[in-house]
């Protein structure tokens, strides 16, 4: 009768564990934010950290555009390099630079540098109008009326 008692105890015990890591890891995160820093707010929008306050931040969400969140507001702190992906659409690598992707399929379907021959599909072949005039009827029709 005890036992289930201690279980539910041991497991709200668990949850309060993890939950409190998780706001110190978040409460880490925040700290690390700096002026310049690029951040994402919990509402989704990417900003830039101009002044950072005991309980507010100051941030610059496009050019001469400022304004003052809560600390808590702030989703993620990025890295230069995310936050210029994601808000400037720059990209470092070079790979992506060379790869070329082509606007349409045709690429997809042409052979290279030899022409396939195409099947036609609209002639019916000597073999299946012997079959027809042999029953007098054609594929998929029957005798019922």
């Amino acid at each position: 009768m005890l036992l289930p008692f201690i279980v539910l105890i041991g497991a709200m015990f668990l949850m309060t564990r993890s939950a409190k890591k998780k706001q110190q890891q978040a409460a880490e995160m925040r700290n690390q934010m700096q002026p310049g820093t690029g951040v994402r707010t919990i509402g989704g929008m990417y900003a830039t950290v101009k002044e950072i306050q005991d309980e507010t931040v100051l941030l610059e969400v496009a050019p001469g555009v400022h304004a003052v969140y809560a600390k808590n507001a702030i989703g993620a702190v990025l890295d230069d390099a995310e936050y210029n992906r994601i808000v400037h659409g720059d990209d470092e690598t070079e790979a992506d630079a060379e790869t070329v992707v082509p606007d349409d399929a045709s690429s997809l379907t042409e052979a290279a540098g030899t022409d396939a021959p195409k099947a036609d599909l609209t002639k019916k072949s000597d073999a299946a109008e012997a079959e027809v005039e042999k029953d007098g009827k054609a594929d998929g029709e029957t005798e019922a009326k």
